[in-house]
């Protein structure tokens, strides 16, 4: 049979590819972004309750009420935004599915959506299938700040979108205050829905403050923000995220929602309600958490060849490589895997058009000690 594809530009995802590379070849694995120590025995004793008091059939649509009102809470505890639990948040399979749905829900054929690249990679398979075309706009290349200059160039009467990711995936750069200042302006007095992807709100370093949308309220009247548990609370396996966004565009979004996943696992629900609302200190102190791992990271990577590049946010570690070879990126981590026994992630699959001559691949930090040790012990020795 002939299948006429949707996605043609679309393979099998980078991460799956270099996992399964790592898997053949025994290699230190800090290539796809989870991490490989303990959920919170907190959480995990909550998620037990809730399977032993028999809260396993489905949840809500939108959410259980419980996990709702916590989002709610947590929201205005974090960034003095107050949203309405019931018609404002609504619990998703993931961060990954909350923007498929936003993309599907709010963008039609004909349509432009802005990314910013390096992006990551699900933003433009999901705007290909609403009928869409994703524009790209580089961030710089040495710092990956925007020129928001060149976005407001973008912008025009095709323009339904624009995506931003803060802090940054796969770079780790933050967008600040000035940044936000100049995204009001741009989509002010435009129909431009702004998703912003923040599902490294809480992994901030040195001090700097996560620059939400929800901060701004001109900004949090055309946002979609999705956030991620995953991320939060050290499991990325149980698929569980949010959005929030003004009642008129959640209720777009549950259209699809509602017959994408319809909802999501109940009794992961109850536990991130019970977590949320009684250990409000473990989202609160992940940045410094995190940032002991970059800073130990960091320093052993000063003892290889592999130079370690600023991180401001997130889990990921940054590296030039350009010292040790001339490959591309994607032949280098293939190189680094087999031969060297250390699985990295190219920078090239963010991309439309990765800049010439960049050679730098990213490593996961949220690691055990013990795992970035015998990474580095290889790594010493490229």
């Amino acid at each position: 049979m002939h299948v006429d594809t949707k996605l043609p530009k679309v393979g099998t995802t980078i991460f799956t590819v270099m996992s399964q590379l790592a898997a053949e070849h025994g290699a230190v694995n800090l290539g796809q972004g989870f991490p490989d120590f303990a959920v919170p025995e907190f959480l995990v004793d909550e998620l037990a309750r809730a399977m032993r008091e028999g809260k396993n059939q489905y949840a809500p649509m939108t959410g259980i009420p419980a996990l709702r009102q916590a989002i709610a809470a947590k929201t205005l505890d974090c960034y003095g935004a107050t949203v309405n639990a019931d018609t404002e948040i609504t619990v998703c399979s993931g961060a990954s599915e909350a923007i498929f749905d936003a993309i599907a829900a709010l963008v039609s054929p004909g349509d432009e959506v802005i990314v910013l690249d390096p992006c990551y990679d699900c933003y433009e398979p999901a705007i290909d299938l609403a009928g869409a075309r994703a524009v790209h706009i580089p961030l710089d290349p040495a710092d990956f700040s925007v020129d928001w200059a060149r976005v407001r160039a973008a912008v025009g009467p095709r323009t339904r979108m624009l995506m931003i990711n803060t802090p940054h995936n796969p770079s780790g750069a933050m967008l600040d205050a000035s940044d936000m200042a100049a995204l009001v302006d741009i989509v002010r007095n435009t129909g431009v829905i702004v998703l912003s992807d923040e599902v490294y709100e809480h992994i901030v370093f040195d001090g700097r403050r996560h620059e939400s949308v929800l901060r701004y309220p001109e900004l949090a009247a055309r946002s979609v923000v999705v956030s991620s548990f995953g991320k939060t609370y050290h499991c990325t396996g149980w698929k569980i995220g949010y959005c929030i966004a003004p009642a008129a565009l959640s209720a777009e979004i549950r259209k699809v929602h509602q017959y994408n996943s319809f909802c999501s696992f109940a009794p992961a629900q109850w536990a991130f309600a019970a977590m949320i609302t009684a250990h409000p200190e473990h989202y609160r102190e992940l940045g410094d958490f995190y940032q002991a791992k970059r800073d130990a990271f960091a320093a052993q990577l000063r003892g290889t060849r592999f130079v370690p590049l600023p991180v401001p946010g997130g889990y990921f570690q940054l590296v030039d490589y350009s010292a040790i070879n001339d490959m591309g990126d994607a032949e280098f981590c293939r190189w680094l895997t087999i031969e060297k026994g250390v699985t990295a992630i190219p920078l090239s699959p963010f991309y439309e058009s990765p800049p010439a001559g960049q050679r730098i691949v990213r490593l996961c930090f949220a690691k055990n000690p013990a795992t970035l040790d015998a990474a580095i012990a290889r790594l010493e020795k490229v």
